[in-house]
C-alpha cells in the first residue's frame, strides 16, 4: 500500500482528534440510534414529526450556576432540589431560585457521578451514571438513610406517586419498586413508531411523563400506558442564549415541575440562566 501523503495524513489526525474530544471521559454517550452523532438538529425535526409540536414563552428567567453540570431538577413543597454530574464534581443541593446559589450542599465520594434525583414519602432518592447505587437521604438535611443497588446505567428519574421511573439513556423505561428499585415493568417509547433513544431527565407532569432527549433541544411527552410520545416541545433557541463553551455537551437538561403553583422550569448543563416556561398548547 502506498504511503498517504503528509497533508492527508494531518487531516485524518485532527479528525480523529476531534471524535475523540466529543465525549470526554465520564460523560453519557449517545446510544445506538439517538440521530445525528454530531449532536446537531433534533433526533426528529419537530416540524417533521406527526406527533403535535408545542412552542415555548419564557415566563421568568432567574439565574443558575455555571459550575453545575445538571442531571436532576425536582421541586417539591416549594423547595428546589438538583444533582449534578461528573466525577470528582457530583452534588445534591437545595436551591435559592432568586439568586441560583446552594442552601444546602452534599458533595457525592469522588468515585460516583450522580444522575437523577426523586422524592419518595419524604425521602430524596438519587441515582448514579454506571455505578448501580442510589443514595436515599432524609431530603431536610441530606443525611444518608441507606443505599440500594441496581442493574444498568442510571440517568433520569421521577415517580407517578406509585413506582419510580428511571431512564437509561436507551429508548425504554424502568418502573422500579421505590423501596428496593427491582423492575416491575418496563416501557419502550416511541415517537411516531419509532424508538426514541438518549432519553434523559424525567418528570412527571400532569399524567404523563416529560423527558429531555440527550444532547437535542426538545422535551418530550410521554403516555405512561403505551409509551407512545404524545407531543413533542421545541425548545430550539434556548441553548444559544446561554453562550456554552461545547454545545455538544452543554445541552438543554433539567425539568422542574412545581405542582403546588402549577409552573414549569428547565435549565441546563452549565447554563448560566433557569427558565419558567409556558408551553403553548
Amino acid at each position: 500500500m502506498n504511503a498517504l501523503p503528509i497533508r492527508t495524513v494531518a487531516c485524518l489526525a485532527l479528525a480523529l482528534l476531534a471524535a475523540c474530544s466529543y465525549c470526554s471521559p465520564g460523560d453519557p454517550q449517545p446510544g445506538p440510534q439517538g440521530g445525528d452523532p454530531n449532536g446537531s438538529g433534533d433526533v426528529v425535526p419537530p416540524s417533521d414529526t406527526g406527533a403535535p409540536v408545542h412552542g415555548y414563552s419564557i415566563v421568568a428567567t432567574y439565574p443558575h450556576e455555571r459550575a453545575s453540570y445538571t442531571q436532576g431538577l425536582i421541586i417539591h413543597e416549594g423547595v428546589l432540589y438538583e444533582s449534578t454530574g461528573r466525577y470528582q464534581e457530583s452534588n445534591l443541593m437545595t436551591i435559592d431560585l432568586q439568586t441560583g446559589k446552594a442552601l444546602l450542599r452534599h458533595r457525592l465520594e469522588p468515585i460516583y457521578f450522580g444522575e437523577g434525583i426523586a422524592i419518595w414519602k419524604g425521602l430524596l432518592v438519587q441515582v448514579t451514571w454506571k455505578e448501580g447505587v442510589a443514595f436515599i437521604y432524609d431530603r431536610r438535611n441530606f443525611q444518608e438513610q441507606y443505599r440500594l443497588t441496581y442493574s444498568g446505567e442510571g440517568w433520569g428519574l421521577c415517580t407517578d406517586d406509585e413506582s419510580l421511573i428511571m431512564s437509561d439513556g436507551t429508548d425504554t423505561l424502568r418502573f422500579v419498586g421505590p423501596t428496593d428499585l427491582k423492575v416491575k415493568r418496563l416501557l419502550p417509547v416511541t415517537l411516531d413508531g419509532q424508538s426514541l433513544w438518549n432519553l434523559n431527565e424525567l418528570e412527571f407532569i400532569r399524567g404523563e411523563i416529560w423527558a429531555n432527549v440527550y444532547q437535542r433541544e426538545i422535551i418530550v411527552r410521554i403516555d405512561p400506558e403505551t409509551g407512545k410520545v404524545n407531543s413533542v416541545i421545541d425548545l430550539r433557541g434556548l441553548q444559544a442564549k446561554q453562550r456554552v463553551p461545547d454545545l455538544a455537551q452543554d445541552v438543554l437538561n433539567g425539568i422542574a415541575y412545581d405542582a403546588q403553583e402549577n409552573k414549569i422550569y428547565i435549565t441546563g448543563k452549565h447554563w448560566p440562566n433557569l427558565y419558567e416556561i409556558r408551553v403553548d398548547e
